[in-house]
């Protein structure tokens, strides 16, 4: 596995990934009409190539086939981790989430993790603030806000 940092020539690639993930891997934890709404945050290519141009990205690639990708502000906020269906449990969201983490001086990160990402978080250090609702192209969805402590 590869990672390196995101580049606009990913952008359709990530979307697609973005897209596949909520629909599958959080199928269990979400109705369809709550994926369609979450999913629907990527149908602008150029706002979504923006956002991860504006934060720190990096995709996770294998073979060249991006597996993975995730990004982070300045200020130490994980926006997006995403990992392809296909390669769920094989290390490549933990890589991401630790090459992300180490890119920012601040000691806490925080995240909006999804129901189904929730214990994958736990996992790695950070605990739950509180549960909330937000709202998606009208239609309510439940997340986590978490926090982690960073070491040193």
């Amino acid at each position: 596995m590869k990672i390196r940092k995101y580049k606009p020539s990913d952008c359709e690639e990530t979307r697609k990934l973005f897209y596949e993930t909520i629909h599958t891997i959080n199928a269990g934890d979400y109705t369809k009409e709550q994926r369609d709404a979450w999913s629907a945050g990527g149908s602008d290519l150029k706002k979504w190539n923006r956002s991860l141009l504006e934060h720190y990205a990096l995709v996770a690639e294998e073979d060249g086939k991006i597996t993975g990708f995730g990004d982070i502000d300045e200020n130490g906020y994980l926006d997006r981790l995403f990992v392809h269906k296909d390669y769920q449990n094989k290390g490549v969201g933990r890589a991401l989430c630790q090459r992300l983490e180490e890119t920012v001086k601040e000691q806490l990160v925080t995240t909006e993790a999804s129901i189904t990402a929730k214990p994958f978080f736990e996992k790695m250090g950070y605990r739950v603030i509180k549960e909330q609702q937000v709202q998606r192209q009208g239609v309510f969805l439940t997340n986590y806000c978490m926090r982690k402590e960073k070491d040193g």
